[in-house]
């Protein structure tokens, strides 16, 4: 369809009925509200005499009749014009050529304005004309048209020839020799051609787009004329459902009327109701404030014991963190002896040959107090473990805690075993502690012994460094003897043996010695030997 102003419009989808009646029904002046219940018919309430309800069903069967009718009439108009049309139009186009380009369907629409002004002197809302006397009256004005454009491209072609030939003869003029003129006009005459055909192309190609928009222009038309129709006729049924509405509120303002006066019982009967209920209510108010009395009492005794609780809490605490530090002293202290045997051990690694035995030995002190530790921490992690118990034990407490509205009786004895078995930890606690104190006691003596064991390896030292010294005094003076006596002859040997049982202490005196009973004047004193318990003795 086209408006006043010439644009075409898509034609309308068929609606359903029962949407198209709807919107129909209401006039201007009437609200929805009036009209909802006179449709669907509302409910009577549950006092309402017989009577009333007979004629109630006796009238909704009148109102259903009258819709029902409306909207048979609504059915057979769409059906008659709107389907009509939406069959009708893909049928006579499908077969055309491919739909204008953009430019040419805006200039269309800028030329359609001469017609949808012919169109407003189209058929009145009465729908008494035809569609055929709409499109013979639309035909003598398209031609006019026709003609008015090709006047208007006429004289734009000779103005734009004019133009032409005068730039063509400027051209002309410029050159010289006649032949450079013949080929300027080939060139010129060979592009007109090309121009020529191409406006030829074009000139198809609208004239196939113009017999499609003529042909798109009288269905339109057709389809606006059924549109005219279909409209007065809709709203003769309007004009019939606006009298069915006005009886139909009518009948509402009777409705209303009845349903007044059954609520007005109806709330006399509630009151009613509601004056038991606040009696009830008054009672149900006495008991819970006692209730609240009550609940604040154990509330309060609530209160002492989870203050009481806390309390146990803060003093076990303290004693956690007691343990805590003395347990921190006893590992600094096994650190700062583990660190002390390890330097003793980089220092005497280089005399580990003079000291095997002792070190050995001091190994195995070192293992047995390993051992001891180890025992001593084994003791430690099971009093850990009972203090974790005793721990869990107190977890257990508080969730008897929280329990202790529903059974209140119950909690008194379990507060009772719990105070016992708080006196059974204490004990264990204080024997825990006295053991303790004994391993402290026990620390302080073996570090004493470690001490004494530390004087004694630094004497064993400085005898070790006094032997050294010693030694190497005494293989320096044998390497001079013997030195000594491989210079001499063998003359002076014989003589020296001679000699040496006269006076021995004469041979011996170079060397620095006492002269030894039992031993051969003669031989050299054999090479030291060290003992286990840094002694020295001759080898054999």
């Amino acid at each position: 369809m086209k408006n006043q102003g010439g644009e075409t419009k898509a034609a309308p989808r068929p609606a359903s009925s029962s949407k198209m009646s709807s919107g129909l029904v209401l006039e201007e002046g009437d609200s929805p509200e009036a009209a909802a219940p006179l449709e669907g018919g509302e409910s009577p309430g549950p006092g309402a005499p017989p009577l009333a309800q007979e004629d109630t069903k006796s009238a909704r069967p009148a109102v259903r009749d009258v819709s029902e009718e409306l909207s048979r009439q609504l059915e057979d108009i769409l059906n008659t014009y709107c389907v009509d049309a939406s069959q009708e139009g893909p049928g006579e186009d499908g077969g055309q050529s491919e739909p204008p380009e953009p430019e040419e369907a805006e200039k269309c629409r800028s030329e359609s304005p001469r017609n949808g002004d012919q169109e407003t002197g189209g058929p009145e809302m009465n729908g008494e004309k035809e569609s055929t006397k709409g499109s013979e009256e639309f035909r003598p004005g398209e031609e006019c048209g026709e003609r008015d454009q090709k006047k208007a491209q006429e004289k734009k072609k000779a103005k734009g020839l004019g133009k032409e030939i005068t730039l063509l003869m400027q051209t002309l003029n410029t050159l010289s020799t006649p032949e450079e003129k013949l080929a300027a006009l080939c060139k010129k005459y060979a592009e007109l051609l090309e121009e020529h055909r191409n406006s030829q192309k074009q000139m198809k190609i609208l004239q196939k787009k113009q017999t499609q928009l003529v042909q798109e222009k009288d269905h339109l038309q057709s389809e606006h004329s059924k549109a005219i129709l279909a409209r007065s006729k809709l709203e003769s049924l309007c004009r019939e459902l606006q009298r069915h509405n006005r009886t139909l509120k009518e009948e509402g303002v009777q409705r209303a009327r009845e349903e007044e006066e059954k609520r007005k019982e109806v709330t006399s009967h509630f009151q009613v109701t509601l004056n038991d209920i606040q009696l009830q209510m008054e009672q149900h108010n006495e008991r819970n404030s006692k209730l609240r009395q009550e609940n604040m009492e154990l509330a309060e005794r609530l209160k002492k014991l989870i203050e009481q609780y806390e309390l146990r809490e803060e003093h076990i605490d303290k004693v956690f963190k007691h343990k805590d530090l003395q347990q921190q002293l006893v590992d600094a202290k096994l650190q700062q002896a583990q660190e002390m045997l390890k330097e003793a051990e980089e220092r005497h690694q280089r005399e580990k040959d003079f000291l095997l035995k002792e070190a050995v030995e001091s190994q195995r002190m070192c293992e047995l107090m390993k051992q001891q530790e180890t025992h001593l921490k084994q003791q430690l992690a099971l009093y850990t473990e009972k203090f974790e118990e005793f721990q869990n034990t107190l977890s257990k407490s508080s969730e008897v805690f929280t329990t202790f509205k529903q059974e209140m009786e119950k909690m008194t004895k379990k507060i009772k075993k719990l105070e016992k078995e708080t006196t059974m930890y204490r004990s264990r606690w204080e024997s825990s502690n006295k053991a303790l104190l004994e391993m402290a006691e026990e620390k302080t003596l073996r570090d004493k012994e470690l001490e004494g064991l530390q004087v004694k390896i630094q004497r064993l030292e400085k005898l070790c460094r006094a032997l050294q010294t010693e030694r190497n005094d005494l293989n320096k003076k044998v390497q001079d003897l013997c030195a000594h006596r491989s210079s001499l002859s063998l003359r002076d040997l014989v003589t020296g043996r001679q000699r040496l049982p006269r006076g021995p202490g004469v041979a011996r005196s170079g060397c620095g010695s006492a002269p030894v009973q039992g031993q051969p004047p003669a031989s050299p004193p054999p090479p030291l030997r060290r003992r286990s318990r840094g002694e020295w003795k001759p080898t054999s």
